[in-house]
């Protein structure tokens, strides 16, 4: 090699990539000191190689295919483009490479320059992003769907704060309810469904929340459905959700109320008024959790529990047509029936106590004294339309009311009363005013007055809550 080319060799040796100078028939004719610690031989090695050795089996036949092409005219070009090309050491091991092969024609031999770069540092960075970019497409996806569940839900909940919850306790200490509580007790923990039955008014609601938040399930949302508040349109697209265009309005998709309750508890109430078509759906979620949007063919699953409830005798429709019977078995697998107010009368000066204190101070009253033949009125009023009803009238009557005095004479027609009172009941009303008392005292930790004190919660001034307190013996227990 003369000066010239021994300048050129050596100005080889310090570039980054493998140099091979490459015969026509694809013997090695030189190797730069890069190629011999890339691919481990020492250069004489690599002069009596054959440039395919430094080829994996698996490519050396694209690669002879393609070789003759590099020698026809002077040219520059990557080997392989867009594929991946791997080079092979001496110990047999692999390493991913960009191949670059350059032809003048006036280079002795017919020879080509091959120059040879180690891409797996570059490799495993494409790697690394790669799945990067698979778990924040993965993240956005969950984020996405997150966002579109909490904004349904969210929805939902701004149409049940609109809603006129008639309670947010249930009150009463009544052997009917009690024996309700228990049975509450008993199937909360479980998953089966719940059928509630009573007349309009007596609280299903809540007791299907308090069989809710008595759940495994408590974490994940009720979602309620009010079946007879729907056109038989709507009531479709409302429990299993809708795609856009399915039906004149439908501007865009909708989850429906069984996918907002996924993990969860649907309340399904005035379950009686479902239309025909759609019982069988119903049943078929009950079965195997599956439905599909209105408008979709895709079937989805939800793993909900489902309580239902009706003022309607199921049973009988189930007998003259007007209600699958089949969907009759699977909702009243653990019916309960919630006993209308006349049946628990000693809990109606608790909910008298109750409404008032709950309502008094938005409608600007305050109420300390309630005449006893009010309550008498109030207790022996027969009451169908039950604790709603209740409700209304205690509302009514705090708005009537000028003074500190309930007066409710106007509001409850003596024809109105369903029996006469019973013996005992003066005394069950001091009772259940002295259970009231005692349950906000204990409920306030016995603070009379200052922040957060029971006469407060009680709308009564401290003086007249001490004079109550001494008048029904209730007295703080004192610490052991």
């Amino acid at each position: 090699m003369d000066e010239a080319g021994t300048e050129r060799a050596g100005i080889l040796d310090t570039l980054p990539d493998a140099i091979l100078l490459v015969r026509k028939d694809g013997t090695i004719a030189y190797a730069n000191s890069t190629a011999e610690s890339l691919f481990g031989y020492s250069v004489e090695e690599l002069l009596r190689l054959d440039l395919e050795m430094l080829i994996p089996d698996r490519l050396r036949a694209a690669h002879a295919s393609h070789r003759a092409d590099y020698f026809t005219e002077p040219t520059t070009r990557s080997m392989g483009l867009g594929l991946d090309l791997y080079a092979l050491r001496k110990d047999g091991s692999e390493f991913p490479v960009d191949i670059s092969l350059s032809y003048s024609g006036e280079i002795e031999d017919h020879a080509a320059v091959a120059a040879i770069r180690d891409i797996t540092a570059r490799r495993k960075v494409e790697e690394e992003l790669h799945e990067a970019r698979k778990t924040l497409e993965k993240a956005y996806a969950e984020i996405s769907q997150l966002k579109d569940r909490l904004q349904a839900e969210a929805a939902y909940l701004r149409e049940e704060i609109e809603t006129d919850h008639l309670l947010r306790e249930i009150v009463g200490s009544s052997t009917g309810l009690k024996g309700v509580f228990q049975l509450v007790d008993q199937v909360a923990p479980t998953d089966v469904t719940v059928l509630l039955l009573g007349e309009t008014g007596t609280g299903k609601e809540l007791i299907a929340r308090a069989i809710h938040d008595s759940s495994p399930r408590r974490e994940h949302p009720l979602i309620k459905v009010n079946c007879a508040a729907l056109p038989d349109t709507l009531i479709e697209s409302e429990l299993f959700g809708h795609e856009r265009g399915s039906f004149t309005g439908a501007a865009g998709q909708r989850k429906g109320r069984f996918e907002l309750a996924d993990g969860g508890t649907i309340f399904l109430d005035e379950i009686g008024d479902l239309p025909p078509g759609l019982q069988a759906k119903l049943l078929r979620v009950l079965q195997s959790g599956e439905f599909e949007r209105l408008g979709s063919e895709k079937t989805m699953k939800a793993d909900v529990r489902v309580i239902s409830a009706t003022n309607r005798n199921l049973e009988a429709a189930a007998a003259d047509g007007s209600f699958r019977p089949d969907l009759y078995y699977r909702l009243k697998v653990f019916p309960i029936e919630v006993p209308p107010l006349r049946d628990r009368r000693e809990d109606i000066p608790l909910l008298v106590w109750h409404f008032i204190t709950t309502r008094q101070a938005t409608l600007g009253r305050r109420i300390e004294t309630i005449p006893r033949h009010a309550m008498e009125r109030l207790v022996a009023y027969d009451w169908p339309g039950n604790v709603r009803e209740l409700e209304h009238v205690i509302e009514r009557a705090l708005i009537l009311s000028p003074g500190s005095t309930l007066m409710v004479e106007e509001l409850v027609s003596v024809p109105g009363a369903a029996a006469p009172l019973r013996a005992g009941s003066s005394q069950q009303m001091v009772d259940a005013e002295r259970a009231h008392i005692l349950r906000v005292l204990r409920d306030c930790g016995w603070k009379v007055k200052g922040s957060g004190n029971a006469a407060e919660r009680l709308g009564l001034n401290p003086s007249t809550l001490r004079s109550r307190m001494k008048k029904l013996g209730i007295e703080r227990p004192t610490r052991g």
